[in-house]
């Protein structure tokens, strides 16, 4: 396909390195991996990550998504999820972008763009907040456009939330765009759950309640329940033990605090309850897990996009 070829080309122009480029269009990552990675886990963002060239495996809990450059993926909550690229070469690397949604612009071209008639919505829509999708001819051709701007900085603060703006319009008339519609409506299921979802990245460190999450979604404590597992794949508690644990991850990575003083910033009492579920998480002890990510920040960008 003539569009993923350019899209491609382009991304490799921009990524003289493995890892993930902020670019200076706000909003807009490119990622570039030259083999293949361990899994690795990370929080996805409400984006949309395309792939030009290569194949990646996401993980959410114990549902595993895998796609290539005929497919894109949307997410439409903060979701701890296991990445992992499992086609790639020095020769074929990797290559993706992610633009992090805008809801504020989204939310305003959802009140501009009118509804697709009832037969037109698809009848069979993903339910969880991680979705793939075909990635259409028009897509891959905005997508194209926006990253073409990297070449002309003059013009990115006036093109560019030209072409973001048509990126989103494309995947608001997408499979997912009933989807995205949901998660700015404020009384749907999707947007009850984000708000559990803020509420507890808020508190992730802190005891709490279902009852209290439940309240501050709106929702009572059994329909909590369900569509939060619904949406993520998993229960309120172990989405705050995955919060938990890859922040203690970060700060003994990037601050060197020892185990047992990362635990404690987190919220956990027990040092050794710690240290078992890090382990069962990320595959190793903090100690030795740390010093792989070390060596490898390849892989850790693995971990989204």
């Amino acid at each position: 396909m003539q569009e993923l070829e350019e899209l491609a080309r382009r991304i490799a122009q921009h990524t003289d390195h493995d890892g993930v480029l902020a670019t200076r269009i706000p909003r807009l990552s490119l990622v570039r991996i030259s083999k293949q990675t361990e899994p690795m886990q990370g929080l996805q963002q409400p984006s949309v990550c395309i792939i030009a060239q290569g194949r990646k495996q996401v993980l959410l809990a114990d549902e595993m998504f895998e796609y290539g450059p005929a497919r894109h993926l949307i997410a439409s909550a903060d979701l701890p999820i296991t990445g992992q690229v499992v086609g790639a070469s020095p020769d074929e690397p990797y290559l993706s972008l992610k633009l992090d949604l805008d809801l504020t612009v989204l939310g305003a071209m959802m009140l501009e763009i009118r509804p697709q008639p009832a037969s037109q919505v698809p009848t069979k829509s993903c339910g969880k907040a991680l979705c793939l999708s075909k990635s259409e001819p028009k897509l891959l051709e905005a997508a194209v456009r926006l990253v073409r701007l990297l070449e002309h900085p003059e013009d990115i603060p006036f093109l560019a939330p030209l072409a973001e703006r048509e990126l989103l319009y494309r995947l608001l008339r997408g499979d997912q765009g009933e989807k995205l519609r949901r998660m700015l409506m404020p009384d749907s299921r999707l947007a009850q759950v984000n708000r559990a979802i803020a509420w507890i990245r808020q508190n992730y460190d802190k005891p709490f309640s279902v009852e209290r999450v439940a309240e501050e979604a709106r929702m009572s404590t059994s329909s909590l329940h369900e569509h939060f597992r619904e949406v993520t794949a998993m229960s309120p508690l172990q989405y705050q033990k995955q919060l938990r644990l890859q922040e203690a991850r970060r700060l003994i990575l990037s601050e060197a605090l020892d185990a047992a003083s990362a635990a404690h910033r987190v919220g956990y009492d027990s040092p050794s309850q710690f240290s078992r579920e890090y382990r069962r998480l990320f595959g190793a002890p903090p100690i030795q897990d740390v010093s792989r990510l070390k060596t490898g920040p390849a892989s850790y960008a693995a971990a989204s996009a």
